[in-house]
């Protein structure tokens, strides 16, 4: 009998020691995969959206890369059977399917990933789809980051910090007729350490109703303030941030309204150029309507109200006809520079108080002496207030 009680004493102990050890690998395990906040996104080596593909295109963190859980197929699938069906049948499809395409996704893209390798994970809202994914990688052996929250909160620290970065930067406004060379001055600023931002590279648009990017569409609206906002946490607020004088709208895009705000309450400098100059610059920047007049002519229509018909058939004639001087002067002169004048001296409060500067050329070292020129009346014009 005393036998018997020892041997069950020692396979209850052996027990107890088994779940000790369980509960021990589970805690170890649990803590491979940690929340995190959105402004821990830096720690990681690489942020995964586990979203589908369209929502992945209408915004995501800057940086991350798109490895659906579930595609756009499979997530309308699955919350069809949810609303139709029931929770328990969407789950248990869902389930197999999320299996599935993790599967995938580490055979054909993180099996080459070493050991030390940190992924932050994140969702819609930090729920089931990023849990599923980052339980896998933390079994694995890798230190992995749920993001709290996911999507949702990321949206909501963009939306809250883009009405608060603006105004901790000094901007310097870069104004001028159109044609004048501002988007290539603001890269040759950036060339010689300038820091820049350029809406209409972020945009993928040229600010005017020709302003249209052939083979690049524009961002959502969503993403397009995600690029902002990434943008502006690259700047320091320690030297001046040169920036186009942009209307509140890039194509169909809307500019954030404080930065707007703070762009047109800061200071400006005017750039001029001669008309020839103008002329060949547009005709460089805009050399895809050049090979195919008819887009150019879909356009002009959009101004047949504001110009009138017969206009309009000329400026198209000059197109068809390969006038191309001739037609963007005229452009310039009875389109652009009154649209320009107009909305410039109602917006701009502080640009009767601008420095000129002119591009007399444009070539490339016409464009680096006007950046050196403009750079050193910014430093010695710093100097003088201090």
């Amino acid at each position: 009998m005393a036998e018997l009680t020892t041997n069950i004493q020692t396979s209850s102990t052996s027990q107890d020691d088994l779940v000790r050890h369980v509960q021990q690998k589970e805690a170890h395990e649990e803590r491979a995969v940690k929340m995190v906040t959105v402004s821990q996104r830096h720690e990681f080596d690489e942020i995964i959206d586990v979203r589908s593909e369209d929502e992945f295109a209408q915004d995501h963190l800057p940086g991350a890369v798109n490895f659906p859980v579930l595609n756009n197929a499979e997530r309308s699938k699955v919350g069809t059977i949810y609303t139709q069906v029931s929770a328990f049948e969407a789950k248990k499809i869902g389930a197999a399917l999320i299996s599935a395409n993790i599967s995938r996704h580490l055979n054909e893209h993180l099996n080459q990933r070493p050991r030390q390798w940190r992924p932050l994970i994140y969702c819609w809202r930090g729920g089931g789809r990023s849990a599923a994914f980052a339980h896998v990688l933390g079994q694995i052996g890798w230190r992995t980051g749920r993001m709290a929250g996911g999507y949702k909160a990321y949206r909501q620290l963009v939306i809250n910090e883009l009405s608060t970065l603006p105004s901790q930067l000094t901007w310097q406004v870069v104004c001028g007729m159109t044609g004048t060379g501002k988007s290539r001055l603001l890269h040759t600023l950036h060339q010689q350490g300038a820091q820049i931002l350029d809406l209409e590279a972020l945009a993928s648009h040229r600010g005017s109703v020709l302003g249209h990017l052939p083979s690049t569409p524009q961002p959502s609206q969503k993403l397009f303030e995600s690029m902002v906002w990434d943008a502006l946490h690259q700047l320091s607020p320690d030297q001046p941030v040169f920036v186009e004088s942009e209307s509140k709208k890039v194509g169909n895009l809307r500019v954030p309204e404080f930065l707007i705000e703070a762009m047109r309450a800061s200071t400006c400098i005017i750039v001029n150029a001669p008309i020839p100059v103008r002329v060949k610059l547009l005709q460089e920047d805009y050399a895809h309507f050049i090979s195919e007049p008819d887009r150019l002519n879909r356009q002009l229509d959009c101004l047949r109200a504001l110009h009138g018909h017969q206009t309009i058939t000329k400026w198209q004639t000059l197109a068809n006809s390969g006038q191309w001087t001739t037609l963007v002067e005229e452009l310039l002169l009875k389109h652009y520079d009154p649209a320009y004048t107009k909305a410039i001296d109602q917006n701009f409060p502080r640009l009767p108080l601008a420095q000129a500067f002119t591009l007399n050329s444009n070539t490339e070292t016409a464009l680096q002496e006007l950046a050196t020129t403009i750079l050193t009346h910014i430093k010695n014009d710093s100097r003088s207030n201090t």
